[in-house]
């Protein structure tokens, strides 16, 4: 009931709209050297609509919320309208990148609000339509067991911080239900997609996406889900409905027939 009654107040937290401000204990990745390591958490651009946080989970798969992905009028994006910016910091990115595919989970329905069910299937995943290599962002590991390790954390985009990433290192995992998490990480519009991290032992693995939002006994929260199974399923998806790349070769184009123009060539690289 408590659960029940949490989410009926809870707001989703997809793009830049008024701030929902948490708190303190975020860090500004500024430097080159405070990015080295979460380069492969990015900005999802959405078509100058907004943008929501990503991360890669291979050199050519992007893991973010499901409803990211859906435009006002509740229909898929085209993937044309979605890039990744992978590791953005103050206008430079260290990988850009178009989507050629997109897989939103069929459990999550865009025209319900937000609520346990549509939470636990809060999940997408981006194909690119180029990999970026693990030399410029190395892709996360998903997290798989019951123990999350020594602590949670969560580096997202956000209202206020939309040029870089921030960080914040330590949040509490305040809840748990049926697959949902609550936590008192630090969150907010541009927020969703983020990545919530274990640390379970070396690098951090990838624990739940933040979907939204909403206030515990007078504390903001963020919820989110467990993801193994429903990447799986979206992997699956992917496979199902395969988008062929762009072709890239370069063409020899003849230009002319017969005696006229001498059968000149010019070259171009297809679209």
């Amino acid at each position: 009931m408590i659960w029940r009654a949490l989410l009926l107040g809870a707001a989703v937290l997809a793009y830049a709209a008024s701030a929902m401000a948490q708190g303190t204990g975020l860090r500004r990745l500024t430097d080159r050297d405070d990015l080295f390591g979460w380069e492969a958490v990015g900005r999802l651009e959405l078509n100058g609509q907004g943008y929501c946080t990503g991360t890669l989970i291979a050199p050519e798969l992007v893991l973010t919320a499901a409803h990211c992905v859906y435009d006002k009028n509740n229909g898929l994006r085209p993937a044309g309208q979605i890039r990744f910016r992978a590791g953005l910091r103050d206008g430079v990115a260290v990988a850009d990148r178009q989507a050629l595919q997109i897989a939103a989970h069929p459990g999550y329905d865009p025209r319900r609000r937000l609520n346990m069910e549509n939470i636990r299937h809060d999940v997408a995943l981006i194909r690119l339509a180029e990999p970026i290599p693990s030399s410029q962002a190395a892709a996360f590991a998903l997290h798989s067991g019951k123990e999350y390790g020594s602590g949670i954390s969560v580096t997202s985009y956000g209202q206020g911080r939309a040029e870089a990433l921030s960080r914040q290192r330590e949040c509490n995992l305040m809840g748990e239900h049926k697959g949902v998490l609550m936590i008192d990480c630090n969150v907010t519009f541009g927020s969703s997609g983020a990545p919530v991290f274990s640390q379970a032992g070396g690098r951090g693995r990838i624990l739940a996406l933040v979907s939204g939002g909403g206030n515990f006994q007078g504390e903001k929260v963020a919820f989110g889900m467990k993801l193994p199974e429903r990447v799986a399923e979206l992997k699956a998806q992917l496979r199902r409905n395969p988008v062929a790349l762009p072709d890239r070769r370069i063409k020899r184009i003849r230009v002319g027939s017969g005696t006229s123009a001498g059968g000149a060539k010019f070259v171009s690289v297809g679209d």
